[in-house]
């Protein structure tokens, strides 16, 4: 990268800005072209795009597909353990990073080389003057999107998009870097109500809520059990052992991040289930579908995220709460 560029600063920065809006699809073509150039004899891209007729732009689309961090993670693990670079990049590799989210329950592995420095260095020059001066839409706050989060798109900055940030996508939970889903989160609870079992308790229905209002947050899951042998709903006691070892169970079939920030962080607190009153879910129900839910279409819910009614009334119709009693297991990644 041209050195000029890492020293963008103040109107230089602006007039940077708009000439790279103003050129988007040019900009974006040419870096793919440069791409191509130094790294069409790579391993990864040979398979795809073969000969140098291929190597173009115009080609590029039809010829190499759309791919997961997953299809490509048996090269990055080949240079990890030591293989030639040229397995997907012609430059040296610099650094290994760690990135926020997982894989597998593992950290996913960025391989980095020595211009990828110099590009969040240019990146950084733009930002910090746009910081310091009025631009429309930056009132809502600067956000570093990722792959999987929902954008919508709200107009144009010369030919860029400008997106508003809707939602990150299947995320249920998160207190730090943490991003639990409703997947995963209702694959640890299946796991851990089976510890239930012995006790004639039946887990008959949960939601969750991420807690804040103290330092660490943590994990707050909402728990309707009874008497798993009785035609009503019956409420049935539970010992606090048999709950808390339900908590440290969940715990620890939750991924890397959030046992990292648990254990070794402190980010995170102890995860809690607080046991609520039986017809406690068919009240939520009720009080939804009043707000405007549909009674076909209702589906209670994996989290309460933003309605204060909702979670009044289950904390009202709370009768017990347990903590997980110890931090779950967890050991930094090898790789």
């Amino acid at each position: 990268m041209d050195g000029k560029k890492l020293e963008y600063k103040g109107k230089e920065a602006m007039k940077e800005i708009e000439r790279l809006t103003k050129n988007a699809d040019e900009v974006q073509e040419g870096i793919l072209r440069e791409i191509l150039s130094q790294n069409g004899e790579t391993e990864y891209l040979k398979k795809f795009i073969g000969s140098k007729d291929n190597k173009q732009v115009s080609k590029f689309k039809s010829l190499v597909p759309a791919v997961t961090y997953e299809d490509i993670q048996p090269y990055i693990l080949r240079i990890a353990n030591g293989e030639d670079p040229i397995l997907i990049s012609a430059n040296p590799i610099t650094e290994m990073l760690c990135s926020s989210g997982t894989s597998g329950g593992e950290p996913k592995l960025m391989p980095s080389i020595a211009q990828d420095l110099d590009r969040r260095t240019f990146l950084y020059n733009l930002i910090m003057p746009i910081m310091n001066q009025y631009i429309p839409g930056l009132d809502e706050g600067l956000y570093r999107y990722r792959i999987g989060d929902v954008l919508q798109v709200t107009g144009f900055h010369n030919k860029a998009p400008q997106f508003r940030f809707i939602c990150r996508r299947n995320v249920v939970l998160s207190i730090d870097n943490d991003k639990t889903n409703e997947k995963d989160l209702h694959r640890s609870i299946t796991l851990a109500k089976k510890l239930l079992e012995p006790h004639q308790a039946l887990l008959v229905e949960y939601t969750s809520y991420a807690d804040a209002s103290s330092v660490p947050g943590h994990y707050v899951l909402y728990w309707e059990i009874v008497h798993s042998h009785s035609i009503v709903n019956k409420d049935v006691n539970v010992e606090a052992q048999v709950v808390e070892e339900c908590c440290i169970a969940i715990e620890e079939e939750l991924d890397y991040i959030y046992r990292r920030c648990r254990t070794n962080d402190k980010s995170i607190g102890p995860l809690e289930i607080r046991l609520v009153k039986p017809g406690t879910f068919e009240a939520l129900m009720d009080l939804l579908i009043s707000q405007g839910g549909s009674i076909n279409q209702y589906k209670t819910p994996r989290c309460i995220i933003s309605n204060d009614s909702a979670l009044q009334l289950l904390n009202s119709n709370v009768k017990d709460s347990y903590f997980s009693p110890r931090e779950p297991s967890w050991k930094a990644s090898s790789s």
